[in-house]
C-alpha cells in the first residue's frame, strides 16, 4: 500500500473504537490467569488494556509495549491504566530488563510486523524475556480464507445504515503474504479511510520460528475454552513453551 504507515492504523480516532469489547474478553481473561500462575505476564501490543486491566485485577502482575501513544493513552485514562508498567516502543525488541512467567499477543497483531524477518525477531526477543518454562501465546487468524477471492481482491458490505455504509476493500499479495486492506466508509459527512496492512503466517511456519528462538509448541487451540483446533478452524490460540 503506497504511502503506508503502521501509525495510520492507530490514530486517535481509531484508537477509541478499541475501547469496545469483542465480546470474548472474559474467556480470554481466565485463558491468561490459568497460563500466569504468579506471573509477572508481558502483553505485546497491550493497546487500551482490554485484557491487560481486568487480568491484574485478578492480582497478577501485567506489563505492556504498544508503539501507540493514542491506545495507551486511553489505557492510562482507565481505573488502573497508570499503574501499569507500559512501554511506548516497538515490540519486536525492546528490552523491558525483566523477565516473564506468560508473555502473549492476541488480535492478529504479530502479523502487524511486515516481514518474516521481523516475525522471527519477535520470537527470539520473546525467548529471551521469559523464564525457563516460560509460555508464550499467540491469538491469530488462520489464512485459510483466502481461496474465496477473485485475482487475489476481494470488496466486502460490512455495514449499512441509513447515513453510511462501510466495505472492506482487500488485496493480497501471495508472493510476500501480505494482506493490504482498507475500510473505506462513505457518509453524508464525507469519506473516511481506515487501512491495515499485515503480513499473515499458516500456523507451520510461526512453529519453525518459534523452533529457531528455543521454544516448541506446547498447545494449540481455536478458541479460549480450549476447543479443538482442526482443519476447519478460522483461528488458533497457540502456546508456546521455553525449552
Amino acid at each position: 500500500m503506497k504511502g503506508y504507515q503502521p501509525e495510520s492504523s492507530f490514530s486517535d480516532e481509531v484508537s477509541a473504537q478499541f475501547h469496545d469489547t469483542r465480546g470474548d474478553e472474559t474467556a480470554c481473561v481466565a485463558f491468561f490467569a490459568s497460563l500466569a500462575g504468579d506471573g509477572p505476564t508481558l502483553e505485546l501490543a497491550i493497546g487500551t488494556g482490554r485484557i491487560a486491566l481486568p487480568l491484574a485485577n485478578k492480582g497478577i502482575r501485567v506489563d505492556g509495549i504498544d508503539f501507540s501513544t493514542s491506545m495507551v493513552d486511553l489505557l492510562r485514562s482507565k481505573p488502573g491504566g497508570a499503574e501499569l508498567n507500559v512501554k511506548i516502543a516497538d515490540f519486536k525488541y525492546v528490552d523491558m530488563s525483566d523477565q516473564y512467567s506468560l508473555i502473549f499477543i492476541i488480535w492478529n497483531s504479530l502479523f502487524n510486523l511486515l516481514t518474516q524477518e521481523d516475525q522471527a525477531t519477535c520470537f527470539e526477543n520473546v525467548a529471551k524475556h521469559l523464564v525457563t518454562g516460560g509460555l508464550f501465546a499467540i491469538e491469530a487468524y488462520v489464512p485459510s480464507f483466502l481461496h474465496r477471492m477473485v485475482d487475489n481482491q476481494e470488496v466486502k458490505t460490512e455495514t449499512i445504515e441509513t447515513d453510511s455504509v462501510r466495505i472492506g476493500v482487500l488485496k493480497h499479495d501471495p508472493v510476500h503474504q501480505m494482506l493490504e486492506n482498507s475500510h473505506v466508509t462513505l457518509s453524508a459527512t464525507g469519506t473516511r479511510f481506515d487501512p491495515v496492512v499485515q503480513r499473515y503466517a499458516w500456523p507451520s511456519e510461526l512453529d519453525l520460528m518459534a523452533n529457531n528462538a528455543g521454544l516448541e509448541l506446547s498447545d494449540r487451540w481455536s478458541g479460549w475454552n480450549r476447543e479443538k483446533f482442526d482443519a476447519d478452524s478460522a483461528r488458533h490460540i497457540s502456546v508456546y513453551r521455553k525449552t
